[in-house]
């Protein structure tokens, strides 16, 4: 029985709906101001700042891009040879044109030394303190923005409502 969770833009809030079977097309009404909600990836999905912050105001990509991108990770994750940096590079900049969140800075770099055969462990020494101080992935209006998010963090509301 799964939960899902929706967004609306006019409330700022997220809300989420309990379903006793699996339902991906539904997409209920706001509770609060009766507006279209939008569904949203969960919080469990969300990393980094998005998660810290509460997370965002839309989604990053749709569920079906998402799936499509889970489903190439997975297949080529399974042949990836771990002792080629090359390899594990050229997977993070697919992951990153299929769902459209581009590359921080620093992960940019990083990828760009990998993909020249330097050794991640040096990469990692190196630039660890660049890589931790900024998001890997951003979403292109975080890019614009500096990385701040446009409007205030979402509220969520702890209800529990039928979907």
């Amino acid at each position: 029985m799964p939960i899902y969770e929706f967004y609306c833009a006019g409330c700022n809030t997220i809300f989420s709906f309990f379903s006793r079977t699996v339902n991906t097309q539904k997409c209920p009404d706001c509770p609060r101001c009766k507006g279209k909600l939008e569904r949203r990836m969960s919080v469990f999905a969300c990393t980094g700042k998005a998660k810290e912050e509460g997370g965002m105001a839309k989604p990053p990509i749709d569920e079906n891009t998402m799936e499509k991108a889970m489903q190439m990770l997975t297949s080529e994750a399974d042949r990836l040879n771990e002792n080629d940096p090359k390899q594990a590079a050229n997977l993070m900049r697919k992951l990153s044109e299929m769902t459209g969140i581009q590359l921080g800075p620093s992960m940019k770099e990083a990828l760009k030394r990998m993909e020249a055969g330097e050794d991640p462990e040096k990469i990692e020494s190196e630039m660890g303190d660049a890589l931790e101080s900024e998001e890997p992935l951003q979403l292109p209006e975080a890019m614009a923005t500096g990385g701040k998010a446009k409007r205030p963090a979402p509220y969520r509301d702890e209800t529990l409502y039928d979907l």
